[in-house]
């Protein structure tokens, strides 16, 4: 007696969450049996609903803030990158019912940059990450993979940026916040893991004009689709790629966990969750 696989995502909020917008359309898309849905669990419940997730009737979940560090934590065992980031993102019950963690940031964020400047590689010898969050531990890990032999990181809290190189050793250097711009003549690729630049928040205050013409500029803010970061760039000539496409990909790995299908990310899916941003 088998029945239709079902996914979620749980977070504390997580109205806010696109992700079923995404496992949604690749359900219809692909006909499958399926559900995915949302779960909204507090933190002091969290370790209680993950360890019983069969319980509930998933087969596995996405988990958004605040739980991604405590995610890691539940699970019986991880994949190097949710044990390099140190927080895990996609969750799965393995033949024995073992709680698996895995980290798809990191894929996502590269999947989407090798997607928009497919040559990036070949300029980049030196990248700029900006943050020292969550995200930020997520793109190191997916550069250093990637074999970029220096990445100059730069936070507005300059302890935080210090632990990361600490952990995650060379290339990472620690640039101060106000010293960035006199830095970007030798970056062939910018990444904004901040907050900076998004509906509701500051605006990030960097000037793109020393990067050289072959660099590439990304950030991984999706509301707006187009920050005033993205727009510069394009302004200059510059590849700019918006965080969109690393949400997407970031999706595929843990949909072909529970549903047995890899997922393509196509402009129909885009524009679909595009659709759903709204005011932001």
């Amino acid at each position: 007696m088998s029945k239709a696989p079902r996914a979620c995502v749980i977070g504390w909020p997580v109205e806010h969450s696109r992700s079923p917008a995404i496992h949604g359309y690749w359900l219809r898309q692909y006909g499958i049996d399926g559900a995915y849905e949302k779960e909204a669990v507090p933190p002091e419940d969290f370790a209680a609903f993950v360890s019983d997730l069969s319980a509930h009737g998933y087969v596995g979940a996405n988990v958004t803030l605040p739980h991604k560090e405590a995610a890691l934590r539940a699970a019986a065992s991880a994949d190097a990158a949710a044990e390099a980031i140190g927080a895990a993102n996609t969750l799965w019950l393995d033949a024995n019912g073992a709680l698996q963690a895995s980290n798809t940031d990191a894929y996502g964020f590269m999947t989407n940059l090798y997607a928009g400047a497919p040559r990036w590689r070949e300029t980049c010898d030196v990248a700029m990450v900006l943050g020292a969050g969550g995200a930020a531990r997520a793109v190191l890990y997916g550069l250093i993979e990637a074999g970029v032999s220096r990445i100059l990181l730069t936070n507005r809290t300059v302890a935080k940026a210090e632990t990361l190189a600490r952990e995650f050793g060379a290339p990472v250097e620690v640039l101060p916040w106000e010293s960035k711009e006199s830095a970007l003549s030798a970056c062939g690729l910018l990444v904004n893991t901040t907050s900076l630049g998004m509906t509701g928040q500051p605006p990030l205050d960097i000037m793109v004009e020393a990067l050289p013409q072959s660099a590439v500029v990304t950030d991984i803010v999706y509301v707006p689709l187009e920050t005033a970061l993205l727009a510069a760039a394009r302004r200059r000539g510059l590849a700019a790629i918006d965080g969109l496409g690393m949400l997407l990909h970031q999706a595929v790995p843990g949909f072909e966990r529970w549903f047995g299908l890899r997922p393509e990310v196509t402009p129909d899916l885009r524009a679909h969750v595009v659709a759903t941003l709204g005011g932001g």
